[in-house]
This record gives C-alpha cells, structure tokens and sequence, in this order.
C-alpha cells in the first residue's frame, strides 16, 4: 500500500515544526509505520549554505536560491519515494511548498519550479496543512524563541508577501490538497484539527 506525503507550511514561527511532530508522535502512539523530515536540512552540505544566505553571511540570486532549497529535497527524494512505496507516513516540516512560495516572491517563475519537481520526480503531498498566523505574531514568536530574526524573520513586509502567496496556493491547490488552519489557536486545538483533517481524508 502506498504511503502518504503530508506537509506542514506557513510563515516563520507558524508552528510547522510543533505540529509535524505532535504528528509523528501521534502515528507511533497507534503503531502506524511513520517518519518524519523537515527542510531546510542545515545539518546537510546544502543547508549549511541555506543557512549563510539566511543569515546573511552571503547573496544569492533568485536563481541560486532555488537550486539550493530544490535541491536539498531532491537528495532526499529516492529515500522519501522508497518510504512511501513500503506504505509509510512521511511528515514534513516545510517542503518544496515552501520554495515555490518564497522563491517565487524573489523572481523564481512557479511554472519552471513546478516543471523541475517533474523532472526531477519530487514526490507530490497528498495533503499540505497552511497554518496562517500575521506577521506581527511571527516576528514576535521568533524573537522570543532565539532573541535575534534571519533575513526573512525580519522582514515584515516580505512575511506579508509569503502570507499571500501561501493563501493564493492554497486557494489553487498547488502541488498538493491544502487545508487552511488558524494558526493564533492553542498547539492542542491545531493538533486536533489536524487530526480531523486526516480521518476525514484518508
């Protein structure tokens, strides 16, 4: 039986990190065969660049930006394809949602980036959570968990712009079904809806 792909997105501070593994320890609890994975990986070579960008450390255009967050999912994808065909549960904190979003706001065309999932046969999501909160409860939330902002932390304006784009995917269901949740709730009553979500689908 195959596996299903599903995909924690949002803006900085959302909760993608918490929900995905509320998540995963919810699929163990039941004894459901589960994994779960998050990008950027900055343990990898590739995150490790992701992370001087970010931290401003070095520029990259538009176009560089992409090959490295793309890529980083692409040396991951034989071993996330080999999962999902032994019928597991792949859970991710950010995924190539996440590049089409913010890559797509520095320039990078959506049209090529979706051609290069093609190619490069990067699993689709079967189901992809948005969790919206504002900008102005991001900004807060990452102050308080590392008392400093990367260069997207910090933009107020581009978080708006990633807001919006992340709103108008999910009104199209781009490179996935999407569920909107509200992501200002209690992590317990995101969990639940969560949850809700997946009985219902799957």
């Amino acid at each position: 039986m195959k596996g299903r792909l599903i995909v924690f997105e949002g803006i900085d501070g959302s909760g993608t990190e918490t929900q995905s593994k509320m998540l995963l320890d919810a699929f163990k609890s039941k004894k459901a065969d589960s994994v779960r994975v998050e990008y950027p990986d900055y343990e990898g070579d590739l995150g490790k660049l992701i992370r001087q960008f970010l931290d401003k450390k070095q520029e990259l255009s538009a176009e560089m930006q992409f090959l490295l967050y793309a890529g980083d999912m692409v040396k991951d994808k034989d071993k996330i394809g080999a999962w999902l065909r032994a019928g597991k549960t792949v859970i991710c904190d950010r995924y190539f949602n996440s590049t089409l979003v913010y890559q797509g706001i520095r320039g990078f065309s959506q049209e090529k980036a979706l051609k290069f999932a093609e190619d490069f046969w990067i699993p689709k999501p079967d189901i992809v959570f948005f969790l919206k909160i504002s900008e102005d409860e991001s900004l807060r939330r990452k102050m308080d968990e590392h008392g400093k902002l990367d260069r997207n932390e910090a933009d107020k304006a581009f978080l708006a712009k990633v807001n919006s784009s992340y709103e108008k995917m999910s009104v199209d269901n781009v490179f996935g079904k999407w569920f909107v949740i509200d992501g200002s709730k209690s992590r317990n009553e995101i969990h639940k809806e969560v949850l809700n979500v997946l009985e219902t689908a799957f």
